[in-house]
């Protein structure tokens, strides 16, 4: 860059001496005025110093300079990260784990064992009625994991030589939120590229598919529904369900917690597609519980290989 160099040489700040990943060479440029470095330097004040400093430039616009500025801290940045965020995603997960194990409450184990073999079709017709909200919460998390894998394939991939996704989708379907978590605290954007000829071929031809998203919205509806036309008394037993079953318990929180990441990895997707000015307004609508994301990923357009291929590029 060119405010790299004269700040490189210049003796009268000593602080901007430190290497960046920038080419300087040690000779000066012929299109800057030659520069003069006293044998014993006096102490400069400041506003000698930012004299000094934009001497070189007098022709180049503010815009310019700041722009130079910023290029060159986003490099200097690349060498670290910051791990606030995941640390604070870690600390989500490892409070929901210890919840989960020791907190949930458990009064009903023998019950929480009968609705599970009734929900996987293990045990016949007895005669007792499932609750239709406990039914409706069943089968919707089934649905998550396929709406979280068209999110996160392949715009929400981690960047190059890291860790992969699809191990992680896969342990969703029967971990959910608890088995995504490590992703995210992981995750690092941005995406790498794609071959136009992955998007043709499984699964993210699947993925992609518009009879997919459809398919997944038409059946998250329809689950919804059944769950709302259940009487005022279906909800208070499914609430004195969630009271004392650790099953019906961790099963709830596990469907908070999807629908309230999901709205981040809409917008993650919609940037990546170069969506944002049109789709921005689904943003919003994505904070609604499954009904959001699938109407996203309806609407959405398809992906292009371009549209995630840019990597961002040193500056030399």
């Amino acid at each position: 860059m060119l405010l790299a160099q004269p700040i490189f040489f210049s003796p009268n700040f000593p602080t901007l001496t430190k290497k960046t990943s920038f080419r300087a060479s040690l000779h000066p440029h012929n299109n800057f005025p030659p520069l003069r470095v006293s044998p014993t330097p006096k102490s400069l004040g400041v506003r000698a110093r930012i004299k000094t400093l934009f001497v070189p430039f007098q022709k180049k616009s503010g815009f310019q300079i700041c722009h130079s500025l910023k290029k060159e801290s986003e490099v200097g940045g690349n060498d670290g990260r910051d791990w606030t965020t995941s640390f604070l995603l870690f600390l989500l997960w490892a409070a929901l784990i210890y919840y989960v194990f020791f907190l949930t409450p458990n009064q009903t184990p023998s019950r929480d064992s009968y609705f599970l073999k009734k929900l996987l079709n293990l045990k016949g017709d007895d005669g007792f009625r499932m609750n239709e909200v406990l039914v409706s919460l069943w089968y919707i998390m089934g649905l998550w994991p396929l709406v979280y894998s068209m999110l996160l394939l392949p715009t929400g991939r981690s960047s190059k030589n890291s860790i992969p996704v699809w191990p992680f989708l896969i342990l969703s379907c029967f971990g959910g939120a608890y088995a995504l978590l490590p992703y995210f605290v992981l995750w690092k954007p941005p995406a790498p590229p794609v071959e136009e000829t992955q998007l043709k071929t499984w699964p993210l031809n699947f993925l992609e598919s518009k009879v997919t998203a459809l398919i997944s919205l038409v059946a998250g509806v329809a689950i919804i529904i059944y769950a709302g036309l259940a009487g005022q008394d279906v909800w208070k037993e499914f609430y004195q369900y969630f009271r004392e079953s650790k099953f019906i318990h961790i099963t709830s929180i596990d469907f908070i917690v999807l629908s309230t990441f999901a709205p981040f990895w809409v917008y993650n997707d919609m940037t990546a597609r170069k969506w944002f000015d049109k789709g921005s307004w689904l943003l919003p609508i994505s904070l609604i519980p499954f009904l959001g994301p699938g109407l996203y990923l309806l609407l959405r357009p398809s992906l292009s290989a371009e549209a995630i291929s840019q990597t961002p590029v040193e500056p030399e």
